[in-house]
């Protein structure tokens, strides 16, 4: 389905082709690329929103200790901020973005948090054991893990994946999640939380990312089977599906064309910035979610219901 409906400098998202009714999609961003993955938030017009001045934290994560994949961009920029709102401290594993990594820890820190990165490559499991090495090196403990990190390109069809794609792509967003989660889950213990993010392509199977697919279906799978293997336990592990955010990994994928009618098939016909997932890790992460486990929260705008 085709969602670019362009009438002079506004778009009209798919409800149009259907006859319904015309929504005007208000443009999140204009036309842009980057050259490579995951991205980089600094060089993006605009900058994405990660922040609300308006949420106050109450101490919900009050020396809590958490690490949080590609905590320095995008969604889990938004994350790690929201935490350290919330009285925890923050490692942030990242790949290369090293400009956007410095901003975050200076923007946590400037609120009074602790910040710690850690530059490598989660598909080395090696890395995997350096991070929780250096955690608890410097807080003594872990007790929440944020699976974030992740890359997708954009392909019109399977016979245009080529063989190292589709291998980076899974080591990227399967491997690494189960590296580190492997490595972290025997220090963690009741109470403590796993936060996994899949994505609203899962449940609707973007034609022109399958791969990428492929890994956030996975990532559900391993989301409900590990949750049922540490119930007794009382470790939750609960998985996040977000529809369209304005995040680096959205001008480092698609053709620049595409940029500004991402979102348009929502419900609420627009697409979201980072801040307004904040409140849902929280919520995972925190006490408030304390009989919730195995579950897939879906914040897309109404993309995907039911």
């Amino acid at each position: 389905m085709n969602y670019d409906y362009k009438f002079g400098n506004t778009f009209y998202n798919y409800y149009d082709s259907l006859g319904i009714e015309s929504k005007e999609y208000e443009i999140m961003a204009p036309e842009q690329s980057q050259p490579e993955q995951p991205g980089l938030e600094y060089i993006m017009n605009p900058r994405p929103i990660f922040d609300n001045p308006n949420y106050v934290g109450s101490g919900k994560l009050k020396d809590k200790v958490a690490i949080i994949t590609g905590g320095d961009s995008g969604l889990g920029r938004t994350c790690a901020v929201f935490f350290a709102k919330e009285g925890a401290k923050v490692v942030i594993p990242y790949y290369n973005e090293h400009v956007d990594a410095m901003e975050t820890k200076k923007y946590i820190e400037d609120l009074g948090g602790e910040c710690l990165l850690l530059s490598g490559d989660i598909t080395n499991k090696n890395f995997s054991k350096e991070i929780v090495k250096a955690t608890l090196d410097r807080f003594g403990k872990i007790n929440i893990l944020v699976n974030n990190a992740g890359v997708q390109y954009q392909q019109d069809s399977l016979e245009s994946i080529c063989d190292e794609q589709f291998d980076w792509t899974m080591k990227v967003n399967v491997y690494g999640m189960f590296y580190l989660t492997k490595e972290v889950l025997p220090h963690l213990h009741s109470g403590d939380s796993i936060i996994n993010l899949s994505s609203v392509t899962t449940f609707y199977g973007d034609p022109q990312l399958i791969d990428y697919v492929t890994t956030k279906g996975a990532i559900v799978g391993f989301t409900r089977a590990l949750a049922r293997n540490l119930a007794l336990k009382n470790i939750r592990v609960n998985a996040i599906a977000p529809g369209f955010f304005w995040t680096p990994l959205q001008p480092a994928c698609w053709v620049s064309e595409k940029i500004p009618s991402l979102g348009a098939d929502a419900a609420m016909a627009r697409g979201a910035m980072p801040y307004e997932l904040g409140s849902t890790f929280v919520f995972l992460a925190s006490d408030d979610s304390s009989y919730l486990t195995g579950q897939v929260i879906h914040n897309n705008g109404g993309q995907i219901m039911g």
